[in-house]
């Protein structure tokens, strides 16, 4: 999908992903892990940053991303608004060079945004974006569909993946929006420092 196609669904307000409040699954996890490492996350397809804003609130150096202009906008728009503090920036996280290397990735709905075949793109960025001993935070979307935005995923399809490069943390099925209940799977992986490549 097109940076022209994201745009337009924000002028033309139709953006069912815009929930108005950030993840519940993120909102638990940041409650429930007050003394996480690291100092920098990047939250690439931010859209109206709320994930951004709620990783600032934790004392992050927060970092937001995404395709669409109108998305940059508001998300600074309303991080003002709110008295935080982060940084928002238009770029294609697919294929551009990160600012630097971030200690923590959060991935909410770009995953399952972008068309399926772009998915090796997305794990290239990831590796590009996350230094060696980071960590990848995701809410993945557990759908069938093919005929998106949103394209599901499975399980299986993210540990072919993430595996070779990352360890898993952990599991589990999040508290999520209404709509969404028991379709969503967090996965929080650990990058392999290069000494610890499986081979």
């Amino acid at each position: 999908m097109s940076q022209q196609y994201w745009e337009e669904r924000y002028q033309t307000r139709e953006m069912p992903w815009e929930k108005g409040a950030p993840s519940p699954g993120l909102v638990d996890f940041l409650t429930s892990n007050p003394n996480l490492p690291g100092e920098t996350v990047c939250v690439p397809g931010c859209g109206t940053g709320h994930d951004v804003r709620e990783w600032a609130k934790a004392g992050f150096r927060a970092y937001g991303y995404d395709i669409a202009p109108s998305a940059i906008r508001l998300g600074r728009e309303r991080t003002r608004a709110a008295g935080l503090q982060a940084e928002f920036r238009q770029l294609d996280f697919l294929r551009e060079e990160p600012p630097f290397p971030f200690d923590w990735l959060f991935e909410h709905t770009l995953f399952c945004a972008i068309q399926p075949i772009e998915r090796e793109l997305y794990v290239n960025a990831v590796l590009r974006w996350l230094k060696p001993g980071g960590h990848f935070l995701a809410v993945n979307y557990l759908i069938p569909d093919r005929d998106g935005p949103p394209f599901g995923t499975t399980r299986q399809e993210l540990w072919q993946r993430f595996s070779p490069h990352f360890d898993l943390q952990a599991e589990w099925v999040p508290r999520s929006y209404p709509n969404r209940t028991g379709l969503e799977l967090m996965l929080w992986w650990h990058r392999r420092l290069p000494e610890e490549q499986v081979n």
